[in-house]
C-alpha cells in the first residue's frame, strides 16, 4: 500500500523513490512485522489467558513425555495468531497490491490459520483437536484451490523445474492442482510436526524464510535467475517482501517463545507458516529445494511415517517416540540441547541448498 502512496511522490520528493526497491520494501516489512508482534505481545498474552486459551498437553500416554512436559501445562497456545496478523499487516503495507503472488500467498496463510485455529480452539475445550482425517481434508481443499486457480487464471506457469539440470522441465498442465495440493499439505504438516519443542520450529521457519527470501528475490530479477540457470519468474521478487515479514515476525515470537516458551504458536502458527513457505517455493518454482532446505521439517515427518509403518507392518516401534524430537528427547538430551543442535541442522540444510544454485 505504501508503495502506491509514497513512490508517487518521488517526482516531488527524490527521497521517496528509494520505494521502488524491493530490498528497501523487505527491510521495512521486516521491521514493521517485528515491532508489530512486540508491541502486541502482553496484550495478546493477557487475552488468551484470560480466555483460557491455554495449552492441555497430550502425550498419548507416554508417561516419560508426560513428566517431562509437565511444567509446559498452563501455558498459553495460539501465539500464532499474532505472528499471522503481523505478516498480514507488514506484507499490505509495503507489498504492492497490484501483485498477484501477495494476494495468492495472504490467501494460503490465512485460510491455513483458520484450519489452524479451529482446532486449537477444539483442543483448548475437549482436548482432542480434529481428527487426522479432517485436517488433512481441509489442508487438501485449500491446496486445490491455490492449483486451480493457478491453471485457470495462467499467470503463473505449471511448468515442474528439476534442480541439476540447466533445460530438464516437464508441463504439469491440469495435473498442477494435485502437485500443488500435495506441497501445501506436506509442507503445513511437517511444520505442524516439528512444532513440539519451545523455540524448534519457529526457528526453523526463520531460516527457511531467509532463503526463500533472497531466492524469491533472484527468481525476479531477470540477470540474476539467467546467470544462476533458474527460471525467472515475473514479479516474484514481491515474495522477499512477504518472507522477511516472516522472518520479522517470527524473530520476535522467537523472544519470547524460546526456551522456557512465554507461549506457544499453537496449530494455527504452524500449519499456515508452513503452507505459506510450501506456496511461495510452488510460486518460485523450487519445491524440490523446499526439502533440502526444510531438511529438518522432513527428518520430522519421516519420523512420523516411519513410527507409522514399523508399528502397523512390524508390529514395534523404529524410535522411542515421534516425531524425531520426542525421541531424542528419551534418549536424554536435554530440550535446549536438542533445539540448538536441530536449528544447527536446518542451517546447514539452508546452505547445501545455496550451494546447488551452481550445480546444474
Amino acid at each position: 500500500m505504501l508503495y502506491h502512496i509514497l513512490y508517487p511522490l518521488s517526482k516531488y520528493f527524490f527521497a521517496f523513490n528509494v520505494t521502488k526497491y524491493i530490498t528497501f520494501r523487505a527491510g521495512c516489512a521486516f521491521i514493521t512485522s517485528f515491532l508489530i508482534v512486540m508491541a502486541l505481545w502482553n496484550f495478546t498474552i493477557k487475552r488468551l489467558k484470560r480466555l483460557q486459551i491455554i495449552e492441555k498437553i497430550d502425550m498419548y500416554g507416554h508417561i516419560r513425555l508426560e513428566s517431562l512436559y509437565e511444567g509446559k501445562k498452563g501455558t498459553p497456545t495460539m501465539g500464532g495468531i499474532l505472528i499471522i496478523f503481523s505478516i498480514t499487516i507488514s506484507s499490505l503495507l509495503w507489498a504492492r497490491w497490484d501483485n498477484y503472488f501477495l494476494w495468492l500467498s495472504i490467501f494460503v496463510l490465512l485460510s491455513l490459520g483458520a484450519v489452524g485455529l479451529l482446532d486449537d480452539l477444539q483442543k483448548t475445550k475437549t482436548g482432542k483437536g480434529f481428527s487426522r482425517s479432517k485436517k488433512l481434508t481441509q489442508q487438501l481443499l485449500i491446496g486445490v484451490a491455490l492449483g486451480f486457480f493457478v491453471v485457470f487464471t495462467k499467470n503463473i506457469s505449471t511448468v515442474l523445474d528439476f534442480p541439476f539440470f540447466k533445460k530438464m522441465t516437464v508441463e504439469l498442465g491440469y495435473f498442477y492442482v494435485f502437485w500443488a495440493a500435495l506441497i501445501i499439505v506436506s509442507a503445513s504438516n511437517a511444520v505442524n510436526f516439528t512444532d513440539g519443542l519451545d523455540g524448534l520450529a519457529i526457528g526453523a521457519v526463520i531460516i527457511n524464510s531467509l532463503f526463500f527470501g533472497f531466492l524469491s528475490y533472484l527468481a525476479g530479477n531477470v540477470k540474476f535467475a539467467n546467470y544462476l540457470f533458474i527460471p525467472h519468474i515475473e514479479n516474484a521478487g514481491e515474495l522477499a517482501i512477504i518472507c522477511f515479514s516472516l522472518v520479522g515476525a517470527g524473530l520476535a515470537f522467537l523472544w519470547f517463545n524460546c526456551y522456557p516458551a512465554e507461549a506457544f504458536m499453537g496449530d494455527v502458527g504452524a500449519l499456515s507458516m508452513g503452507g505459506l513457505i510450501g506456496a511461495i517455493a510452488l510460486f518460485i518454482k523450487k519445491e524440490f529445494l523446499l526439502v533440502i532446505t526444510g531438511g529438518l521439517f522432513v527428518l520430522e515427518a519421516l519420523s512420523v511415517i516411519l513410527q507409522i509403518l514399523s508399528v502397523r507392518l512390524r508390529g514395534k516401534k523404529l524410535f522411542k517416540a515421534a516425531p524425531l524430537h520426542h525421541h531424542l528427547q528419551l534418549l536424554g538430551w536435554k530440550e535446549p540441547k536438542i533445539i540448538i543442535r536441530l536449528w544447527i541442522v536446518s542451517i546447514i540444510c539452508a546452505v547445501i541448498s545455496v550451494l546447488t544454485l551452481k550445480l546444474r
